[in-house]
């Protein structure tokens, strides 16, 4: 299953990108005028979004081809976007209508209420949203350990 969405989403990007459509997308993200932060919120929402629905390995194989060449353009680390991507695709685990750790909870504690998991979630998922908040608003924190393993 996992191989058929990663070849299903390598020729989905393919063809999206060979069509020309990357660059419609980019100029669409350029031309709506809110800045580099405002490109880069709004991509964390698409992928957020993306999130409730599809699996994040065809996510990431989608939406990375795409949204990196904006995102490197526009002057942000490579490294730090990758890490506030995944970081929020973690959230995508626990919410709603697709919540993956949820139904693997399910099956593995089947006495305990659909509702009350959702209802268990709700810290978790604030959290989540706080790390992605301290994460965007203290890169450092993100990258001490790179720049110091580099040299």
């Amino acid at each position: 299953m996992i191989i058929v969405i990663a070849i299903a989403s390598n020729l989905f990007t393919g063809a999206f990108l060979n069509a020309g459509c990357g660059q419609v997308i980019t100029d669409l993200l350029m031309g709506l005028g809110l800045g580099r932060w405002g490109i880069f919120i709004t991509v964390l929402v698409i992928i957020f979004f993306l999130g409730m629905f599809i699996d994040w390995i065809g996510i990431l194989l989608i939406t990375i081809p795409i949204f990196s060449p904006i995102l490197l353009s526009l002057g942000f680390d490579p490294l730090w976007v990758g890490l506030v991507i995944c970081v929020s695709l973690q959230i995508s685990f626990l919410t709603p209508p697709f919540a993956y750790s949820i139904f693997y909870l399910k099956g593995i504690a089947p006495q305990i209420e659909l509702h009350e998991m959702y209802r268990g979630i709700v810290p978790f998922v604030a959290l989540q949203f706080l790390v992605v908040i301290l994460t965007i608003l203290f890169p450092g924190l993100t990258l001490w350990l790179p720049r110091i393993l580099q040299g």
